[in-house]
């Protein structure tokens, strides 16, 4: 196994340590900036989230750079995302931060999209990220990112610059799984 792929893995190895920082009440104490207030478990949960988010740069960077792209890679980067952001949007929906609905729709496009990936591998084909599904991961974990951190620093100014993404994020995930399933309908057609 090369190291973009041990990269993914780590990834994905670190969302049980951030849904726990989530949702065990730890009495760790709040961060506090004047009347901005966020547990620090929830902080040093958003700062393990927009980490584990950096290392899908990082390892898609390395596996292009040094070509080590393989097609275990092609499958397993797209769904550490799904993994982290799923698990991000439910603890947010679990905190009373994200609308239940709009995760329902991101969540239900990532199933079918790795539904059709699995028909695609049964059938020997890998279907690559779009780009348009790269913007989609971005705003969703853009969303993710601000939810996590209770619209800090924006909080001042009563933007809610994560519920913005969020709806950014539903938008182009809608879209983005259509065109994915237009693009590669010929797996679904050519299915045995």
């Amino acid at each position: 196994m090369n190291i973009p792929n041990k990269i993914t893995i780590l990834r994905i190895f670190l969302i049980p340590v951030f849904i726990i920082l989530l949702v065990v009440p730890f009495n760790w104490g709040n961060f506090s900036m004047g009347e901005y207030d966020l547990p620090v478990s929830h902080l040093i949960a958003a700062i393990l989230f927009f980490i584990a988010s950096f290392t899908d740069w990082v390892d898609g960077y390395y596996a292009r750079k040094y070509n080590l792209v393989t097609n275990l890679g092609k499958f397993l980067d797209p769904l550490a995302d799904k993994l982290l952001v799923s698990a991000a949007l439910i603890c947010l929906v679990d905190l009373g931060l994200a609308s239940a609905w709009l995760v329902i729709i991101i969540i239900s496009r990532e199933f079918a999209v790795t539904g059709l990936r699995l028909v695609a591998a049964g059938e020997g084909i890998v279907l690559a990220a779009s780009q348009m599904g790269k913007l989609k991961t971005t705003l969703q974990i853009g969303a993710a990112g601000f939810l996590l951190l209770h619209h800090f620093p924006l909080s001042y100014f009563n933007i809610p610059l994560g519920t913005i993404f969020l709806y950014a994020a539903a938008i182009v995930t809608v879209i983005s799984g259509v065109d994915y399933f237009k693009k590669n309908w010929h797996v679904m057609r050519d299915s045995k």
